[in-house]
């Protein structure tokens, strides 16, 4: 059972919004321990580190083909992580995954990262 859930994803068209939301499946784990990373994948293709927020949320990273198109953001009164998707292209299209690490966004890479959710479709139409 994956201890984290995602949400908000679906069908949206080129330059169109989205939020997705990454919550706790069980109201004993906390998110706020952990830095938090979302991550995508295409069909076909490996999965890719998007974005990532610090235990603090003073510290956020972003892949370069979502800079400035996607922010990142925590509510540890909410114990849940977001990801805001603002003018979203066919590229963007996967499903986005959220995952924990005790570590501080140093990196994407996947062993660095210990609990995952089952993912949300993100989907962008041209």
């Amino acid at each position: 059972q994956s201890q984290l859930v995602e949400s908000g994803g679906g069908l949206v068209q080129s330059g169109g919004s989205l939020r997705l939301s990454c919550a706790s499946a069980t109201s004993s784990f906390t998110l706020g321990y952990y830095a938090i990373a979302w991550f995508r994948q295409a069909l076909g293709k490996d999965r890719e580190g998007v974005s990532c927020i610090s235990s603090n949320g003073k510290k956020t990273t972003y892949v370069d083909s979502v800079k400035g198109r996607f922010t990142v953001s925590r509510d540890r009164a909410k114990n849940e992580v977001y990801l805001e998707m603002n003018n979203v292209q066919p590229e963007d299209t996967g499903r986005y995954y959220c995952a924990t690490s005790w570590g501080h966004c140093e990196d994407y890479a996947l062993e660095s990262y210990d609990y995952w959710g089952q993912g949300t479709q993100v989907t962008v139409s041209s």
